[in-house]
């Protein structure tokens, strides 16, 4: 994300106040998202028209507010506002206990399909274009098999659907969310390709998920949002089971000896 167009030059009323209150509304809406690094003091001071010590007195009080940390030889960077998701001993409770993972992705399907009805609703003309891009992205890392960049790809969309919904709030609990996700939590993405075969399938829902929402048919993108998660907990369901059976056909095969 370039952070270099979204500040905009203050009048000079109140020069600090006006520099907080605008950070902060960045932040609200969650277009600066948890650990987002701010532009230098020195590109932030000109991007807003403020003298450098009229900037760190903004950045004083959002620190003092919790909405920015200042990590020496870093930057300073938006704060952890959302806290974990999940802390590690319930974590580590879903890994040993199956149908709490269920209940992640019985969540996942209301939050992603109310999302993605959202976003048909008030996508803007640059949130269609990202998302647009960002399918382009899917396609071509579907096409030179980069499973990497498939992944990043994935988790862009998902997120730049959200962002277009307009809630702030979606905004913030569903990237936390999505960290989690990013991080193998829940579960490892590479499971749900072999699953999928050649990662054929994932890519058409995304593409059909992108396009509902990018040609504002609401009741299309909810339905491709609750699809894409009813697939997923499908895939899990079955390559579970096949887990099982292949772990008691090798108990019989070691009896048979």
């Amino acid at each position: 994300m370039n952070t270099t167009a979204i500040f905009e030059p203050v009048g000079h009323e109140s020069l600090a106040e006006a520099v907080v209150s605008q950070v902060e509304d960045l932040i609200a809406s969650g277009i600066l998202k948890q650990g987002r690094k701010l532009p230098s003091e020195r590109d932030l001071a000109e991007m807003l028209r403020v003298s450098r010590p009229k900037l760190r007195e903004a950045l004083q009080v959002l620190e003092e507010r919790g909405l920015v940390t200042t990590q020496h030889g870093e930057g300073t960077f938006v704060a952890a506002l959302t806290g974990q998701a999940m802390m590690p001993a319930l974590l580590a409770l879903y890994e040993r206990h199956e149908p709490a993972f269920f209940d992640y992705l019985e969540y996942r399907r209301e939050q992603e399909g109310f999302a993605a009805r959202l976003a048909a609703r008030r996508a803007t003309k640059a949130d269609k274009e990202r998302i647009s891009e960002i399918l382009d992205e899917n396609e071509r890392a579907w096409q030179q098999q980069d499973t990497k960049a498939s992944q990043e790809a994935d988790f862009a969309l998902h997120s730049a659907i959200v962002d277009a919904s307009q809630n702030a709030t979606l905004i913030h609990m569903m990237a936390s969310i999505y960290e989690l996700t990013r991080k193998g939590v829940f579960y490892n993405r590479d499971f749900l390709r072999t699953i999928d075969g050649t990662g054929e399938k994932l890519l058409q829902q995304h593409l059909e998920l992108g396009h509902a929402v990018i040609e504002s048919d609401e009741e299309r993108a909810e339905k491709a949002a609750t699809d894409h998660i009813d697939f997923v907990e499908e895939s899990f369901r079955l390559g579970i089971e096949q887990q099982r059976r292949e772990a008691m056909a090798e108990k019989r095969r070691i009896l048979s000896r």
